[in-house]
């Protein structure tokens, strides 16, 4: 296994013609995806792989200027495509692993036939005329939380992310992952996240996005969806998931399952 493969912890199931990969959100890792998975490897070629900071990767690997952008999580996906001879993939992304498969498609187009975004936001701060659901005084407590007791802050932010309580299920297997992070790592990555504005680069996104937005969802406002629809500079669908809380995938995984292989197939113009 080449470098980059073992970096990300890379795995290959399936042996479908068509190729899906699948991208996790910060604080979670490729096993977020375990319930849909199944569903998938009998048609499908499937790549799943850990993004870089997160708790299963080696952190000798982290490059703390390269992930202070978006960038660096984007060259990342390239390297794996190009990596495993993927000639066009269909590029599944929950929260900011979605905004990071569009700037990917800005970069190789080519590669992507389209681009499935979970509960994803081109910023999450709020801006004037803009609702990305968090002030910027929220963020600061939020990295404050991280560097004074990041598991008693781990704690905190699972329930809220998932929206749950913490003898869910799905709050304690994302609390698990989180828990997982170099609290050093998590930090940086952290403010990757909460600090991108991708805004200006959705007119150049030419490949199919298909916008797929769970209700009540703390970390991705529900307006982001529509703001995403409206500024694509390819075609797009948005459409509300009859679910409740940032990680649906773990939360209401029967939903997020019939959703996904929906879009998956459909095809818009």
């Amino acid at each position: 296994m080449t470098r980059i493969l073992e970096a990300h912890n890379v795995n290959v199931l399936g042996s479908g013609e068509q190729v899906i990969v699948l991208g996790h959100r910060f604080g979670s890792d490729q096993s977020v995806w375990r319930y849909l998975v199944p569903h998938l490897v009998a048609d499908y070629r499937v790549v799943l792989y850990d993004t870089m900071g997160a708790g299963t990767t080696n952190p000798e690997y982290f490059d703390f200027d390269r992930y202070s952008e978006l960038d660096g999580f984007a060259y990342d996906v390239l390297a794996i495509l190009e990596e495993l001879q993927i000639k066009s993939c269909i590029f599944v992304g929950h929260c900011h692993s979605g905004i990071v498969g569009l700037l990917a498609s800005v970069y190789r187009p080519d590669l992507f036939s389209k681009i499935i975004m979970l509960c994803s936001s081109p910023r999450l701060l709020n801006d004037e005329d803009y609702i990305g659901g968090f002030k910027e005084a929220e963020l600061n407590q939020i990295l404050d939380g991280i560097r004074s007791n990041f598991k008693a802050w781990c704690k905190g932010f699972a329930p809220m992310i998932v929206g749950g309580d913490l003898d869910s299920p799905a709050v304690q297997e994302f609390s698990r992952t989180l828990f997982n992070m170099r609290p050093d790592i998590a930090l940086r990555v952290c403010k990757t996240n909460f600090l991108y504005d991708l805004r200006k680069i959705l007119p150049k996104v030419t490949v199919p996005c298909h916008i797929l937005q769970s209700s009540e969802d703390r970390t991705s406002a529900g307006p982001t969806a529509e703001y995403l629809h409206q500024h694509l500079g390819g075609p797009s669908i948005v459409e509300a998931l009859p679910t409740t809380g940032h990680l649906p995938q773990l939360s209401s995984p029967d939903i997020v399952i019939s959703m996904v292989l929906k879009h998956i197939r459909l095809q818009i113009a």
